[in-house]
């Protein structure tokens, strides 16, 4: 098959699925297109079959704004038309949907038929999409698509709430590719961050207000007083001059370190004891599976599909959002004694297999091949 995916380049969810499902897809012998407006950051551009097409945005004066959304749709109609893809696989609704529905008419007028699946992640249907001048046109989007997932049951209810969609939504959800997790070796970091041995926590997010950072300092301040720890912060965004001003506020900042954006995030998460993730909402949670998938316990809130992935009492803890106390005190009880902590890692990573990417991506080859074949 020849397949164009369409995602954001960025370091969010649905850009680093769309990638690996790309790359796994082209591993297997398929022509995998990726486009957008950089190089998605997970993409490896050596690998065979793979090629990715930028979408270059005007700088043209007459607009305030630059018209992506046209832009992507010219580049999806020449993509298409130039390489002679037999799919489209858009994830995010915003603004990739609409945009490869436009494409799409525009080949079917010069008789070229191109299926589309679009892929909801979660933002882009719980926070972004509730927005009322987005909503026509994402329900119509989603409606026109050929195909419809949702990474979890959660936002797939999420979905049919808040939009008159009439199309099936298909669950398929987030994988992980256990063999980035399975070929670490030992490379130091517990040696830098831990000299005497203590715990080590970590938390990774974009640093929104809907991650709640400000929380994971809380909770770790809580745990430093029982359990000597160590606190890794992965990632960067809006909220990160809050959370230095409270690690000076509680006076903990010679325990809290904060790593940026860090691509080979795997290379920290298998040294980790414990992983937070204190989200408002989670419409799947892929940084908590990634933290199980290194053998890493997860205290989490229950928020949206969260309770999908990390199983109560077995992978790690859930807690309600804003309850610091709970997720605090499971913290201690897994990390107060090794033998508990042994048992924890091992059944996150148990959990994790649930969600291999050897299990998941054929769900998607299926839903191409469904949609592929009466065409030909």
């Amino acid at each position: 098959m020849r397949i164009g995916i369409v995602c954001y380049p960025t370091f969010g969810g649905s850009g680093v699925v769309a990638t690996e499902l790309g790359l796994e897809m082209a591993s297997e012998g398929h022509s995998v297109h990726f486009i957008s407006y950089s190089q998605p950051v997970r993409l490896d551009p050596y690998a065979a079959n793979v090629f990715y097409h930028e979408v270059s945005v005007s700088n043209y004066p007459l607009f305030d704004y630059s018209p992506y959304e046209l832009v992507l749709t010219s580049k999806l109609v020449s993509v298409v038309k130039n390489e002679n893809l037999d799919i489209l696989h858009v994830h995010y609704a915003i603004p990739h949907a609409s945009a490869a529905y436009m494409a799409k008419q525009i080949l079917a007028a010069e008789g070229i038929h191109i299926p589309i699946v679009c892929t909801l992640h979660g933002t882009d249907i719980t926070l972004v999409g509730k927005d009322a001048s987005f909503e026509p046109v994402i329900t119509f989007a989603i409606n026109k698509s050929d195909a419809v997932t949702a990474v979890s049951d959660s936002l797939k209810a999420d979905t049919l709430e808040y939009f008159n969609v009439k199309r099936e939504i298909q669950v398929i959800p987030n994988f992980i590719d256990l063999k980035y997790f399975d070929s670490m070796k030992p490379n130091g970091i517990r040696d830098r961050y831990l000299p005497t041995g203590e715990r080590l926590v970590m938390h990774l997010s974009n640093f929104r207000k809907v991650k709640r950072v400000e929380d994971v300092a809380l909770i770790f301040a809580k745990i430093q007083e029982k359990v000597p720890s160590q606190l890794l912060l992965m990632g960067d965004g809006p909220e990160r001059n809050n959370v230095e001003k409270m690690c000076r506020d509680l006076g903990i900042c010679d325990r809290i370190h904060f790593l940026g954006k860090t691509k080979k995030i795997e290379q920290f998460l298998v040294n980790a004891d414990l992983f937070i993730l204190s989200s408002e909402t989670e419409s799947f949670g892929l940084a908590a599976l990634e933290a199980m998938a290194a053998g890493v316990p997860v205290i989490s809130t229950n928020t949206g599909g969260l309770p999908e992935v990390n199983k109560h009492g077995f992978s790690g803890y859930l807690s309600d959002v804003g309850d610091i106390d709970s997720m605090a005190k499971n913290a201690i009880s897994i990390l107060a004694s090794d033998e508990e902590l042994a048992k924890f890692k091992a059944n996150a990573r148990v959990q994790a297999l649930k969600f291999d990417l050897k299990k998941i991506v054929p769900q998607y080859e299926a839903l191409y091949r469904s949609l592929i074949l009466p065409l030909k």
